[in-house]
């Protein structure tokens, strides 16, 4: 473990800590005094939201009762089990603190690492995610999360060693701006650094689940890759969709008409007596040729109904993010 890293100034900051909860009625007594053993000491005030994402077991109950008991504690309750993201956007939207700390209720993230986050965060930083530099998971999670980490940095631009980490601290701006659904609040850090936010990562203390058992499996690391694509033609194409969709469908098309004028020539020479061929008719590349003229045709088709989409939607979306003013002048 490292040596605590004490807060570089004095403290400045409010914060919220939003923890989702699936199943974790043994971990939360125990997270909570460890939450508020680690960040007393750094920030001016905090909040403590539980997000009960659909539990089946006392989660709920035992949330209820830190409620009554600290008066920094609350709890929200959803009807089902939405998925971290809901739960994670359900208690965001509640926070009202500048800073907002994400971690899991397992226990694997240790709170007592928050200090470091927030030395980050002071030195200019918009976004800092966790490192599980030592990662106490079997082999078989292991591997393939370096893998996807590898993939995402590759295919965002943002080359962190750990997207898949829960413990994550960022500024209020950037929940307000950054929609998360699915399963992208693995991907917070890629779709801020896509609106210019400045993200960093610190190597942090990961510890073995002391309760219940893990929640993913090998359907997490496909549904991550199905996510990965969604997240790179958002942040690559999202405003621009006709500049991916169109590139493809103006390629298809030019191969299908190149080999359409091509069969056309051959069919040209063989009525005028220039040639001897079997009929075009018969051919593969006829039938290869048109389909790829049709599969452009619906690219493009695609790509300006988005491109509609995207204009009409951009009325109440800005496609930009602001960083910081000076004063305004008046005329």
């Amino acid at each position: 473990m490292q040596n605590p890293v004490q807060p570089s100034t004095v403290p400045s900051w409010t914060l919220s800590i939003v923890v989702p909860v699936f199943n974790e009625q043994d971990s939360l007594i125990q997270l909570i005094d460890e939450l508020q053993a680690g960040v007393r000491a750094c920030v001016t005030g905090y909040e403590i939201i539980l997000v009960d994402d659909g539990s089946t077991d006392r989660s709920w109950s035992v949330i209820q009762e830190l409620a009554a008991r600290e008066s920094l504690v609350s709890g929200i309750r959803l009807r089902r089990n939405f998925g971290k993201a809901a739960a994670l956007t359900a208690g965001m939207k509640v926070a009202t603190g500048q800073l907002i700390l994400m971690l899991d209720a397992d226990l694997q993230d240790d709170p007592a690492e928050f200090p470091a986050l927030l030395q980050k965060i002071d030195g200019g930083f918009d976004v800092v995610n966790g490192w599980k530099q030592r990662r106490l998971d079997p082999w078989h999670k292991v591997y393939p999360s370096k893998v996807f980490n590898w993939m995402v940095g590759r295919m965002s631009g943002l080359m962190l060693h750990d997207h898949n980490c829960g413990l994550k601290l960022f500024r209020a701006e950037v929940a307000q701006e950054v929609q998360i659904y699915g399963e992208l609040h693995r991907f917070i850090p890629v779709l801020a650094h896509a609106r210019g936010f400045r993200v960093t990562e610190v190597a942090v203390n990961h510890r073995s689940r002391q309760h219940g058992h893990s929640k993913y499996g090998m359907r997490r690391f496909l549904r991550g890759l199905l996510d990965l694509m969604t997240v790179t033609f958002l942040t690559s194409f999202g405003r621009r969709p006709q500049h991916a969709l169109g590139t493809v469908g103006l390629g298809f098309f030019l191969i299908g008409m190149i080999g359409l004028i091509y069969l056309s020539l051959l069919w040209i020479a063989m009525r005028v007596g220039l040639t001897d061929v079997q009929p075009i008719g018969n051919r593969p590349l006829l039938a290869y040729s048109i389909a790829a003229s049709l599969l452009g045709g619906q690219a493009l088709s695609l790509g300006l109904l988005a491109e509609l989409i995207v204009a009409y939607t951009s009325r109440s979306a800005d496609s930009y993010s602001v960083r910081e003013t000076t004063a305004v002048r008046s005329v």
